[in-house]
């Protein structure tokens, strides 16, 4: 019997409250359209793009103001907006009331993971957040979402209240830094190659066929994963 070559993975270092990284899940789910004869497996690594952000929240417009100026979040928005057309998200940066610290937004993902359902889970907090304008401070927002994507309500609840992988995450988002992540969303392809930002969809079905392509040996074993 003969033996299928292990998979290419995707490792994806994102965070939930980067517009730029909803758009680069987008573009990747085009590019695997593009390369769908290849066996891919996506994984899904946290990253925070301000950890000082209290565990409240601060006040989405006073964040924004102080870190960017008025004129320039204008900018940024309606591009941000005018390419997430484009990717089919509906951004409504309007209605985000909150800056969240995404720590347990993280908690979440890596849950998820166990119950095969990080992608999906990753989908519902980028909805929630730029779509909908939910607030991802909230223990009975993060509740809801993980009951929507399958995990069981009473044990996230449990769980949330807890210190339950607080520092594991810290540690992953710390490891990512370590490899020199500096921006996100960042892809990490077959263990072996580097796409930082969220490039075309071409570009990343062409990092998946160039990794499909030279892989080492019999392709039977991948590459260990640097996170």
């Amino acid at each position: 019997m003969t033996s299928s070559p292990a998979p290419i993975s995707v490792d994806i270092v994102s965070d939930v409250v980067c517009p730029w990284c909803y758009i680069g899940k987008r573009r990747l789910e085009a590019a695997l359209s593009q390369v769908s004869d290849l066996s891919v497996q996506v994984r899904w690594h946290p990253y925070q793009l301000d950890e000082t952000i209290p565990l409240e929240g601060k006040d989405r417009r006073r964040y924004l103001l102080d870190k960017f100026g008025p004129d320039r979040i204008e900018t940024i928005h309606d591009r941000i907006e005018q390419i997430g057309a484009e990717e089919n998200i509906d951004f409504a940066f309007d209605k985000i009331e909150i800056s969240p610290n995404t720590l347990d937004a993280h908690r979440l993902i890596l849950w998820a993971k166990a119950e095969g359902k990080q992608t999906e889970m990753v989908e519902r907090l980028f909805q929630a957040f730029f779509v909908n304008g939910e607030d991802l401070t909230k223990a009975e927002t993060l509740i809801s979402i993980a009951k929507e994507v399958g995990l069981e309500e009473d044990l996230v609840e449990q769980l949330l209240d807890t210190d339950s992988d607080v520092e594991k995450t810290r540690k992953q988002i710390a490891k990512a830094r370590q490899i020199g992540v500096t921006g996100v969303p960042f892809f990490i392809i077959d263990g072996r190659f580097a796409v930082s930002g969220a490039e075309a969809a071409e570009t990343l079905a062409a990092a998946l066929r160039h990794a499909e392509e030279t892989r080492p040996g019999d392709g039977m074993q991948a590459p260990p994963s640097p996170l």
